[in-house]
This record gives structure tokens, C-alpha cells and sequence, in this order.
């Protein structure tokens, strides 16, 4: 028997099931999860806006060394057994015959390869490991034990680790090392070498290893990969065609390797037509792309052509918010927008529940831009924190700042005598974002501000005009960590990456170790370092329980990101619109998988389509 792709070459013959799967591969207890066994075949259609959107099936299929159970604990996963000692030395046992999608082996090396070859390369890493393998300046000691086990070890705690390594864009900690060494100087002849980049276009053989090495952007259909589906398509294309891989490591409790369906079918359109293709049962399972405020349009499609719509839960803690840059470039703006009366001014003066009923049919709650109400770290009052709207209050705060002089068009004026005119910086994806402005426009006018909306590319001129500090604010959705337990790190509320939109240069000074950048010069800012460096050392899960109270407390109380809006339909999590044909049985199980990085939801697939775990 062959295994043919789908461009129609044959393959070498298969071996047998048995001898595909590792010695102990990872059972997945369906009845546990709420769902049925499934069968295999089939195929599924999904709508992507981008090529780059390949990325999202490394989401979507969810393989990673440890990954979340549906009570948030950590659980292994790719990895057979792991075991930790106080957070400073984590081994890492392999599953024995466990392969790569290509049939070679994933063993030990793949994980030496990583370190050796790329992490510590200066070519590959220009700026050394990755910062989660990094601890106060000291990367990890990485020890191969044997074939199938690898060492990390600190001398401090690291309890960014293994969330790392869970997260929807993983820590990748190990490569396909039989795959790469042919783009690498140290295997590769120098000759071939050069004449492989010429080939390429790229500059070095640094470029070549990261344009074919990349496993997150799922690109490379020569990359050999632990995911269930495997690309098959290169870009650029209209249509990439994921394979099952015939070697993925899960099965179900019958025994039947996972996933159930042969292929994904990502199918690229613009991303304004794929609600409308949705809506028209162009696609099997459709969630990317989709808004809320689609809902009842899909509602209507879904009776015409044979799809249910689903209010499916997302572990964002709001649906929409505005974050203030505290660190613009503009002095005068600069100083107000830190004054923490300012914010709570603007965020009194948002009417929310007017915002629910005109944009999102009434389907949700207004909240603060916290966690969500299901988190194990909520308090009462961290969602209700200045998010009543009054504008008398409003107003009040305004005028206790000194700001009581207006221009002809009742606009209060700044220090330095400018009309208060905020320009809000959108990514220009979305009708919401833009009807959701007009909106705050409107109310926002009444306490003598104007705001003008610019909508931008997110990947080029959106963020850097914010991290330049040239944009005074944004908008974009609340917390992506909006379910977090005590011992999910709180680095996404704490200025630790520049791509934080409310303080960008104070993250890019704690990402690169203080080399570009600047500290922060607040001290609620400061404060929140100290927080996640004590929940860093701490001991038990209640002494990081009360770091994280306490930097919730900071936030509510500081409003820093001053104006949030509606989020939880049920008064539990975010949600989005998803539109499930009823051809293919595919819906969601009741597990909701959350990443401890970014909190982004992560659905398992029921009856013809894979499983998480």
C-alpha cells in the first residue's frame, strides 16, 4: 500500500499502525471529555484571510511536549513523563518509538540540535536562548541523559518553563535536527551551502535554516512536524492541504490513532468575505474571522444551509478595550495620560451597557478588562472597577485636574493650550472596533474630548507607531490571560514584552535586560515587576495566589487599560461567533483547552476530527 499526498506522488509504503505509534502512546479518554469515538476519513473545509495563517493549524492541533487538561493543570503530552524539582530542574522523558511525521526518530538529539546548533548559535540567535531558558542573565544547563531524556537545570526557580512550552505559540525546545542539518555550516559542505542560499535568495545559511526550520508558521511542507495534520501545500497558494500524519503519538481509548480526519482543506479569502462564506456553508468549522456581532446574520444562514452557530467561549478577559500608551513620545499628552484621575475619568464616561445592546444584541456584560469571571484568581470588584458610566463623576475628575478651559467647541484644552483630541489606532481588521469607537465618540464628546479612529496595518505601521510611543492609544481585546490559576505566569500584566500596547518601551526594556528601551518611572508600574518576580521565588501555589491578587488589585484600582468594555456572554469568558456544519458531526467537545501564555481557547474536535488528548 502507498500513501499518496495530495499533489498525487506516491510515497514509500506505510508500515503498520502498531509500528507508526510510540511504545506508550497517549491515550485519550473520550467518555471523560464528554464526546464519542470517531472513525476515520474525511476531510474538512476551514477559511484562513492570509497564507501566513498556516500558522494557526500549529494552534488548532495543539501537540505540544506538556499541554493543559481542562482543569488547567499542565499534563504531558508529546513528552511521556516529566519530572520537576522546586522549579529549578525539569527532566524530560520521551516517548520510546516515538517519529517525526517523516518516520525518523524524535529523540534526545532533536533537543541537543536545538541548544547546541541554534539556541546558542550566534548566527541563529543573535541575542542568545530564547528569554524562557533564561534566568537573571544565566541560560539554562541543558544535560542529554540518554536517547530519550533531557535535563534543564537553574539555579534560580523557573516557573516560566513548562507554561512556555504549553502555550499557543510554543517554546520550541527541540528541531527536526536529521531534517536541518543540511541548512546548518557545521553539517553542511560550504559549496552546497552556498549554492542552497543563492538558490533561496536569502543573505547567509542563517537565513536558509530559518526559512525552512520555522515550525510554528507550519509553512514548509519538507519540515517534518509532531502536529496531527501535516502541510502539504507550499506558498504562496489559495488552498494548503493538510495531511493527517501517520505517525502522530495519541490514540483513542479503542486504540484508533488519532486524529479521525484525513485532511484540513485551509482555504485563503478575503477576511471581510469570510463571514459571508460562512454564512453561505463554504466552510465545515469556521471560529478565525468570525465576530460576534455576526451572529445573527450567521443565525439566519445556518437555518438556510444546514450549520449550527455556537457562542463558543474564548478565555480573554474582555472583548474589546482601549489601551493608553504611558509611554508616548508626547510630553504634554504623556503627563495626563498618567494621571490615574484621567483614565478613570474616561472610563466612567464609557456607556457600556449602550455598547452591549447596539453592537453585541444584549449577548453580553459589562466588565473591566480583567480576568474573566470564571478565573480562580477573580475578586469582587476587580471587574467593576470605574466601569459604571457617569459623566458627572466624569467630569468631575476632569475639572479636578485642572483641565477647565475649553475652545469655542466646548473641548477642553490641554497645558499646553491644545485641544484634548485623542487619536485611537485600530489594526483595521474590523467593523467592530470602529462602530465600537463611534460609540465612545459619542459619549466621550460630552465630557469635552474628541477622539478621531486611524485605522492601520496590524503588522507594520499599528505596532510601530506604538511601540514608538508616537500613538497615544489603541484598541485591541482585553487580557488574552483571562483565565489564569495561581501558578499561570502573570507576565501579560506585568511590563515584560514590548508588544503590551499600554507600555510598550518599559516591556522592551525588561525583554532585552535593560539594552534598549526604558525602565519604569512609575512606581504602580515598578511595583508590578516586583510582584511577578516574587511570584517567580515563590514557594507555594498560595504565596503566588497572592501576587496575583495583588497585581489584579493594581489594575483595577490604576485602570490601565482605561476603557473596557462588555465581555462575557454568560457572565464567564469572552466569546466568538462559531459555525459548525451538521455534515460533519465536528463540534467541539466541553473541554476548553487555555493557554498559561496568552490565555487564548484552544477546542478539541468531537466525533470525525481530532482530538487534543
Amino acid at each position: 500500500m502507498f500513501h499518496f499526498l495530495q499533489n498525487g506522488c506516491p510515497q514509500a509504503p506505510l508500515p503498520p499502525v502498531a509500528d507508526r505509534l510510540p511504545q506508550r502512546p497517549l491515550s485519550v479518554d473520550l467518555a471523560s471529555l464528554g464526546r464519542e469515538p470517531g472513525r476515520h476519513g474525511g476531510e474538512i473545509d476551514i477559511l484562513m484571510a492570509r497564507g501566513k495563517d498556516t500558522r494557526m493549524m500549529t494552534v488548532y492541533g495543539y501537540a505540544r511536549l506538556v499541554g493543559y487538561d481542562p482543569n488547567m493543570i499542565l499534563q504531558p503530552d508529546i513528552l511521556q513523563h516529566v519530572e520537576v524539582e522546586n522549579n529549578k530542574v525539569f527532566t524530560l522523558h520521551l516517548r520510546p518509538g516515538h517519529r517525526w511525521s517523516d518516520g525518523e526518530p524524535f529523540t534526545s538529539d532533536d533537543f541537543r540540535y536545538f541548544w547546541e546548533d541554534m539556541a546558542m548559535n550566534e548566527m541563529l540567535s543573535p541575542f542568545g536562548p530564547p528569554d524562557k531558558l533564561v534566568v537573571n542573565g544565566k541560560p539554562a544547563r541543558v544535560e542529554i541523559i540518554d536517547t530519550l531524556t533531557v535535563r534543564y537545570s537553574w539555579d534560580e526557580p523557573n516557573p516560566y518553563f513548562l507554561p512556555a512550552l504549553a502555550g499557543p505559540r510554543p517554546l520550541y525546545i527541540y528541531a527536526p535536527s536529521h531534517y536541518l542539518k543540511q541548512f546548518h555550516a557545521r553539517y553542511q559542505d560550504e559549496a552546497k551551502l552556498k549554492e542552497e542560499v543563492e538558490f533561496a535568495g536569502v543573505r547567509n545559511w542563517a537565513g536558509l535554516h530559518t526559512r525552512y526550520g520555522h515550525q510554528y508558521k507550519f509553512d514548509n511542507p519538507d519540515l517534518p512536524s509532531l502536529q496531527p495534520w501535516i502541510n502539504t501545500t507550499h506558498p504562496p497558494s489559495e488552498r494548503f492541504v493538510f495531511e493527517r500524519n501517520p505517525y502522530f503519538h495519541r490514540v483513542d481509548t479503542s486504540g484508533l490513532q488519532l486524529p479521525y480526519i484525513d485532511r484540513v482543506l485551509v482555504n485563503i479569502s478575503s477576511a471581510g468575505l469570510i463571514p459571508a462564506k460562512a454564512g453561505a456553508g463554504e466552510t465545515d468549522l469556521q471560529a478565525r474571522y468570525l465576530r460576534l456581532d455576526n451572529y445573527p446574520f450567521l443565525m439566519e444562514g445556518g437555518e438556510r444551509n444546514g450549520f449550527n452557530v455556537h457562542l463558543w467561549k474564548r478565555g480573554v478577559g474582555s472583548q474589546m478595550a482601549l489601551y493608553p500608551n504611558l509611554n508616548s513620545v508626547d510630553p504634554v499628552w504623556r503627563a495626563l495620560v498618567r494621571d490615574i484621575r484621567f483614565r478613570r475619568a474616561l472610563s466612567l464616561a464609557v456607556d457600556r451597557e449602550e455598547i452591549n445592546q447596539v453592537i453585541y444584541f444584549g449577548l453580553v456584560s459589562a466588565s473591566a478588562n480583567t480576568v474573566c469571571r470564571k478565573a480562580r484568581c477573580l475578586k469582587k470588584g476587580y471587574q467593576q472597577a470605574w466601569s459604571d458610566y457617569d459623566l458627572a463623576a466624569a467630569n468631575a475628575l476632569l475639572d479636578e485636574i485642572g483641565l477647565t478651559e475649553r475652545d469655542a467647541d466646548g473641548l477642553r484644552l490641554m497645558s499646553d493650550g491644545r485641544a484634548l483630541e485623542i487619536v485611537i489606532q485600530t489594526a483595521g481588521e474590523s467593523t467592530e472596533q470602529s462602530d465600537l469607537l463611534e460609540l465612545i465618540h459619542d459619549t466621550w464628546l460630552q465630557i469635552g474630548i474628541k477622539i478621531h479612529t486611524k485605522p492601520s496595518q496590524r503588522e507594520g505601521f499599528f505596532r510601530e507607531r506604538v511601540y514608538s510611543g508616537e500613538a497615544m492609544m489603541a484598541v485591541w481585546h482585553g487580557y488574552d490571560n483571562g483565565l489564569p490559576t495561581a501558578d499561570t505566569p502573570p507576565n501579560e500584566f506585568v511590563p515584560m514584552r514590548q508588544d503590551q500596547l499600554q507600555w510598550p518601551v518599559w516591556g522592551q526594556h525588561h525583554e532585552t535586560s535593560g539594552l534598549t528601551g526604558e525602565a519604569p518611572d512609575l512606581a504602580p508600574a515598578k511595583r508590578l515587576l516586583e510582584l511577578a518576580e516574587a511570584w517567580r521565588l515563590a514557594g507555594s501555589s498560595d504565596e503566588k495566589e497572592d501576587a496575583w491578587h495583588e497585581i489584579l488589585k493594581i489594575h483595577a484600582n490604576r485602570s490601565t487599560a482605561l476603557a473596557r468594555f462588555p465581555a462575557c456572554p454568560n457572565r464567564s469568558s469572552s466569546a466568538t461567533g462559531c459555525a459548525m456544519s451538521r455534515r460533519k458531526r465536528c463540534m467541539p467537545g466541553p473541554r476548553v483547552l487555555i493557554s498559561a501564555c496568552t490565555g487564548r481557547t484552544r477546542s478539541g474536535w468531537n466525533r470525525d476530527s481530532s482530538l487534543f488528548r
